[in-house]
């Protein structure tokens, strides 16, 4: 069974980027437009990783980071952060919040496929 990945951007066009190169992966995929409409996801279904924006309108990338981190099921499933910021504070901040790593856009589709070989179960 593949394994699913739930992408959380507000950008039309990085989720459909995103779920191409992953989808071509063999990655099954889900999309939420923002950190509110993926929380809908989080209901004990099998989702292996979250690839969150950092900039979200209603409930940002660490807002979401939070919440998933406070759901039993979904306690320890990877959380990679895909943003613009590159600044260590920001990383400093999300790595608190309770993400596993940390992209920076544009990326890179080789890199973003070696980074979550690394960290999805």
């Amino acid at each position: 069974m593949s394994k699913q990945i739930l992408i959380a951007d507000d950008s039309e066009s990085i989720r459909e980027i995103l779920t191409f190169i992953l989808q071509n992966a063999g990655y099954q995929v889900l999309q939420a437009c923002d950190g509110n409409d993926a929380l809908k996801y989080f209901d004990g279904r099998p989702i292996d990783l979250l690839l969150t924006d950092y900039h979200m309108p209603h409930l940002n990338g660490l807002e979401l980071t939070v919440k998933v981190r406070q759901i039993d099921h979904y306690k320890y499933i990877p959380i990679l952060v895909l943003t613009t910021e590159s600044q260590n504070e920001k990383i400093k901040e999300a790595k608190d919040s309770g993400a596993t790593g940390w992209l920076t856009k544009p990326f890179n589709s080789e890199k973003l496929l070696n980074t979550l070989r690394k960290v999805i179960r």
